[in-house]
């Protein structure tokens, strides 16, 4: 059900990306516009999908020296099932103990494929547990957003791991393989 996480995810979410610029530039990603998203299994008999409604954190990126990394942090307690009362299974001590662990971080090395962001070497941190999770970017690009007026670059990046390397050990019987999907955007620093 919620022996979920991401992430980032992973993650975290996340997150996320690389950006674009000729110089070391910083990026501050935009959580109304991220979202670290999770698929796991629920009890053996359907996959479940979650989100985090709350991301925080920056990318900095040197696209002409192909160097950049990514450093991100989710609230932990916004796990968002669409279901309140998975939700708060979720934000217990069987998944992500959100009261002692308020904070899931990612952070890692972008590498680039010429100028383009298309990965991240990173860990995860997770219920004091930190373990290596490699994040795919999927595609990636930068804009002057519309209405900003400002480089914004959005990536779409997804991974894959066990929750109970990270000690989520609740309902493990049922499956435990957990499947990131991260959309991120991110505004350059001023």
């Amino acid at each position: 059900m919620f022996r979920t996480f991401t992430f980032g995810l992973s993650a975290v979410l996340l997150a996320t990306a690389g950006l674009a610029q000729a110089a070391p530039t910083e990026y501050v990603i935009e959580s109304n516009h991220t979202y670290p998203s999770f698929t796991a299994p629920h009890m053996g008999i359907s996959f479940w999908r979650g989100k985090f409604n709350k991301t925080s954190g920056s990318v900095m990126l040197d696209t002409a020296a192909a160097t950049g990394s990514v450093d991100i942090m989710i609230d932990a307690s916004t796990v968002d099932f669409g279901h309140e009362k998975m939700n708060e299974h979720a934000r217990s001590e069987d998944f992500f103990n959100a009261a002692e662990y308020p904070t899931i971080t990612y952070s890692g090395e972008i590498s680039f494929d010429g100028a383009t962001p298309v990965a991240v070497d990173g860990e995860l941190t997770m219920l004091g547990v930190s373990k290596p999770v490699p994040l795919k970017i999927n595609s990636f690009k930068c804009i002057e957003h519309p209405m900003l007026k400002v480089e914004v670059c959005g990536a779409d990046a997804t991974a894959s791991f066990d929750r109970t390397d990270f000690g989520m050990d609740y309902g493990a019987s049922s499956g435990t393989g957990v499947e990131l999907q991260i959309q991120v955007e991110a505004l350059k620093k001023p």
